[in-house]
């Protein structure tokens, strides 16, 4: 099958695959908590501060065995082993088995298993698992989603100014000028806060599960965010490009938020290089 043809699949397909990624799910999160603490090799993956460690390939080698096995027709897009599969299949699971990695490295437990299926580039199943917590997310298109088998939803959070957001910065941030410490700032002053939690997959399940209303970010991966994007809007809520245009994986920027601030902080981001220009020149006066 080429992409050009329409796949064929069912509401029970999607309920096995979205159990396919379960299983996946929870036993590389399984390894990744037995390995927390005792990591002995951590590596930089040719960009300062982008991280590898034994607990991210070992992870990533039980979630392809797994799929691999499950589903031997479909191709695969990870973030350590890369395009595994024809480019142009239909169905192309998007896998990063340690999402937060520099967390883990530090010991810092917020890091989790993301693992979503594309299905002509559209995220269409994911599951985050996140062992130190020991929460489940998961969700399929039209099937809901939920956290430990129980339904989740969006928060009702309807301005901007009363929302909690989060945000992350990419690892070119120090040699580019779209760094997102703009949007930061300026989303700081327009809101109760913004966080960094480090993992673009927990961003978005903590949205999904309304505990944060918004989130933003860009410079990140298919992977980072694939299955995050599925459990968001299976909750109820909306994931778009900045400007509230469809999102294009490939631009590695995503918004996604409850839905009731979404028109809202997408306007605040396009105002952000106005602003930052009045806030610098105010800076340079006092100075």
């Amino acid at each position: 099958m080429t992409s050009a043809q329409k796949p064929v699949f069912s509401p029970s397909d999607l309920q096995t695959w979205l159990e396919i990624a379960t299983e996946a799910a929870l036993a590389a999160g399984a390894e990744i908590f037995s390995l927390w603490g005792k990591v002995q090799q951590i590596q930089e993956k040719g960009r300062a501060g982008d991280l590898v460690t034994e607990a991210d390939r070992q992870a990533e080698a039980i979630i392809l065995e797994i799929i691999k096995r499950r589903c031997p027709d479909h191709a695969i897009l990870a973030e350590e082993s890369g395009q595994l599969g024809q480019v142009d299949n239909p169905f192309c699971w998007a896998i990063d088995p340690l999402d937060g990695t520099t967390n883990f490295a530090h010991s810092y437990p917020v890091s989790c298993v993301s693992i979503g299926l594309l299905i002509q580039d559209i995220p269409t199943v994911g599951v985050v698992y996140n062992p130190f917590r020991q929460e489940l997310f998961r969700a399929a298109t039209s099937l809901g989603a939920t956290l430990n088998r129980r339904p989740i939803q969006v928060s009702t959070t309807a301005s901007l100014d009363k929302s909690l957001l989060v945000t992350g910065f990419a690892y070119d941030r120090v040699k580019t000028l779209d760094n997102n410490y703009p949007e930061f700032c300026h989303l700081t002053h327009l809101t109760q806060g913004v966080r960094r939690s480090g993992s673009a997959a927990i961003d978005l399940i903590d949205v999904a599960c309304g505990r944060l209303d918004g989130y933003w970010e860009r410079g990140i991966n298919p992977w980072d965010m694939a299955a995050g994007i599925v459990i968001v809007r299976e909750a109820g809520g909306i994931v778009s490009a900045y400007d509230c245009s469809p999102l294009d994986l490939s631009t590695g920027r995503i918004l996604a938020t409850n839905g009731k601030i979404h028109q809202e902080l997408s306007q605040a981001l396009a105002a952000t290089p106005q602003w930052f220009q009045q806030y610098a020149a105010a800076r340079a006066q006092k100075i």
